[in-house]
């Protein structure tokens, strides 16, 4: 079988089938794991094996950062549990937080559960898989905020006011950059919640919550 370049849109209708087809999956290995780590990897890893037998594509390592690291394609694949839908990411700049992570996100939410009948299993039913723009992955009440004060003609002040009540990891040269840089340039909505840590922690409530809105495509 001849393999198909991957794109965008192939992934999304992939990632669609995979969560449709895993779903109904007894998986034997997975039983009594309760490492939302492993179980993670154990997907990704799955997903990826699911991808190479149908299409041609440049797969991720440690230093390109990122898991589908192409030009065309620029997407990581974060997998979390339902029970605390979130993972991490590396800290890169305080930029982020309004303008986003700088790459496209493929968000899937599994519930696990296991079974002792038929021999031990799980069964890990995907509740939602949403893939995320890039230009949509800064921090909800940020963005949220700046486009509100925005809005009612902030000046530069205001947008550090906001960036300090925030909680925004930064030095004054840091601030005074980004504020002329969101007086500039209006940021877009962004759908994550992303805590401040030595990484960034990202969290995804909302998005699993939402319907399909611009930037946020839901395919499960």
């Amino acid at each position: 079988m001849t393999l198909q370049k991957l794109s965008i849109d192939y992934l999304k209708i992939e990632a669609k089938n995979f969560c449709l087809q895993y779903s109904k999956e007894k998986i034997h290995g997975l039983y009594g794991v309760t490492d939302g780590k492993a179980v993670g990897t154990f997907i990704e890893h799955e997903f990826q094996n699911y991808l190479e037998k149908k299409y041609i594509y440049t797969k991720g390592n440690s230093a390109k950062g990122i898991d589908l690291p192409s030009e065309d394609i620029d997407v990581d694949i974060k997998v979390t549990s339902i029970r605390q839908p979130q993972s991490s990411c590396p800290f890169r700049s305080t930029r982020q937080k309004i303008y986003g992570l700088g790459y496209n996100l493929l968000v899937f939410v599994y519930d696990k559960k296991d079974y002792t009948d038929d021999g031990n299993y799980s069964i890990l039913e995907f509740v939602s898989c949403a893939f995320v723009d890039k230009e949509r992955t800064g921090d909800f009440q940020l963005t949220s905020s700046l486009l509100s004060i925005l809005n009612n003609g902030a000046n530069k002040d205001d947008i550090i006011a906001i960036f300090q009540d925030k909680n925004l990891p930064g030095d004054d040269i840091t601030f005074n950059e980004l504020a002329d840089e969101v007086l500039e340039t209006k940021p877009l909505l962004g759908y994550l919640t992303i805590s401040n840590a030595l990484q960034w922690r990202l969290q995804y409530g909302r998005i699993v919550g939402m319907p399909n809105s611009d930037g946020l495509y839901k395919l499960i």
